[in-house]
């Protein structure tokens, strides 16, 4: 069993834990620009500004943030070129090809049932009214 390594070592992996590691590594890979960042990167590598068009509606410094902590955590490779201009290209390591494919099984799934939730909300908000 692995247990995490920090202050509390008797606990296994678990991102319910409040200190175990895993629980900042989910929070980076399934907050919206982390996973919108890794989709767009499963498609193959791209320059910071290829990568802020394919995620519409990202500012410069959120997904300078989201990169970092990616990166970080041995998702995202950054490569910078000794160019002039500087040219940095992104792309997956072969742990985040792994789990951006979960992801977007995942993006598909929620995109694949759109109307039906469109059509729950509906519901909701004709009963509760709308907020």
């Amino acid at each position: 069993m692995t247990t995490c390594p920090e202050e509390h070592e008797e606990l296994a992996y678990n991102v319910f834990a409040k200190a175990c590691p895993s629980r900042g590594t989910l929070e980076h890979v399934t907050g919206r620009w982390g996973a919108l960042t890794l989709g767009a990167l499963h498609e193959g590598s791209l320059r910071f500004n290829e990568l802020r068009r394919r995620v519409d509606g990202v500012s410069e410094k959120m997904l300078s943030q989201t990169l970092h902590a990616l990166e970080r955590d041995g998702l995202v490779h950054r490569e910078a070129q000794p160019t002039n201009p500087p040219r940095v290209d992104y792309e997956l390591t072969p742990l985040g090809r792994e789990i951006a494919g979960r992801l977007l099984a995942l993006i598909e799934s929620v995109e694949g049932a759109m109307d039906e939730v469109l059509a729950a909300r509906g519901r909701y908000d004709e009963t509760r009214g709308a907020r």
